[in-house]
């Protein structure tokens, strides 16, 4: 017979699950949000722009005042932080043990949140050979400066080694336009925070891009930000781009606001800065006196950079427009606190804890800390 308290749970909509490496336990339950209904031929109708959303929490109850919600990057699901391909527990095991509750998600029109084909734009996938140049085995294919020097990934990295095949079989075919991926998203994880309330964000790759609009639309509801490699850098595509034009907010497809207003990207002056720069490269900023992200101004950002990454091209640029429109950010380079051989997939890789450990609990035990301090002196 199924203990009582155990079908009390599942009543409720609650799933008790355990993991027997670590000893953990904590609860699981889902539900969408942010969608709505799109007529159909036939007074008919289907819902649209929905995200999926997995809540965990600790089964011995939280210590942390604010629960981590985590938004996946480009070809990926809310799977990347359950555990690594190599079946170790993940970001999100790693952060319940320490107290916190955890969101998990699926990007609007990705995985478990439904693509409706006679609504939603073009689909495109991620191919193996981009993965495994770009994620898994930057070592073998030296295509930037540090890229020899990634040694975390666990696996070789290619097809054929059991981890990368387990890791490259979880991606799944992702909206083709940054801009329609914004707008959906800012919708659907406003539509979360005014369901869950405040949050510790925590985006990794392209949700950088979106990190900013969900958090200009809800800055009471955002008290840090962790970003991973955010998208960037401003104003066009990274290296494998060809500095093409894109984010034409400086780092969005989609609106943000601006001190003084700036009614469309051309308000936006832009200066082109080679000065302290990897040679050959050109970070184009806004020109000063630069427009504030109003809304941003009191929510404190951790920028994290691997050392083997091609974001260490262009990250710092990055962190620059985020400084010129206000933020205060937290600029960690993993090699300048002797975190060594990581690339863009961090949190799958090796040492994975060490990085949450000793750089972003740390941070946001610091800032949850000065949050909290604050608010009972007010």
């Amino acid at each position: 017979m199924l203990d009582f308290t155990l079908i009390v749970l599942l009543v409720a909509g609650f799933a008790l699950a355990a993991d027997v490496r670590r000893g953990t336990a904590h609860y699981r339950e889902y539900f969408y949000v942010g969608y709505s209904y799109v007529p159909q031929s036939g007074n008919t109708s289907i819902a649209d722009g929905q995200i999926y959303v997995e809540r965990l929490s600790p089964a011995s109850g939280t210590t942390q005042p604010y629960p981590i919600l985590f938004i996946h990057g480009s070809g990926m699901t809310g799977t990347n932080f359950l555990n690594t391909p190599d079946g170790r527990p993940g970001w999100a095991e790693w952060f319940m043990e320490n107290g916190y509750e955890v969101y998990l998600v699926d990007q609007a029109a990705r995985g478990r949140s439904p693509w409706q084909q006679s609504v939603d734009g073009l689909q495109t996938t991620i191919d193996t050979l981009s993965v495994s140049q770009l994620f898994t085995a930057t070592e073998v294919y030296d295509l930037w400066p540090n890229s020899t020097l990634h040694t975390q990934w666990p696996g070789n990295g290619t097809v054929g080694d059991g981890v990368f095949d387990q890791f490259y079989a979880s991606m799944v075919p992702l909206l083709e336009s940054d801009g329609e991926s914004g707008t959906k998203n800012q919708h659907a994880f406003v539509a979360l925070l005014d369901r869950i309330g405040e949050v510790i964000l925590l985006t990794h790759s392209q949700a950088g891009l979106f990190t900013w609009p969900i958090a200009d639309a809800r800055p009471s509801l955002v008290k840090a930000i962790v970003t991973i490699e955010p998208g960037g850098p401003p104003f066009i595509g990274d290296t494998f781009s060809s500095n093409t034009p894109k984010h034409p907010w400086g780092l969005t497809e989609v609106p943000m606001t601006y001190d003084p207003p700036a009614a469309s990207p051309s308000d936006l002056q832009t200066v082109n800065v080679t000065e302290g720069r990897l040679p050959g490269y050109t970070c184009i900023l806004q020109q000063e006196p630069a427009r504030k992200w109003v809304n941003l101004l009191d929510i404190p950002v951790l920028s994290i950079t691997s050392e083997t990454s091609w974001h260490g091209i262009f990250d710092d640029c990055t962190v620059d427009f985020m400084r010129q429109a206000g933020l205060t950010v937290d600029f960690v380079r993993l090699q300048d606190v002797d975190i060594h051989g990581n690339g863009h997939m961090m949190f799958m890789e090796l040492n994975s804890d060490e990085i949450a450990e000793k750089v972003v609990g740390k941070w946001i035990a610091e800032k949850t800390k000065s949050a909290m301090l604050g608010s009972s002196r007010e």
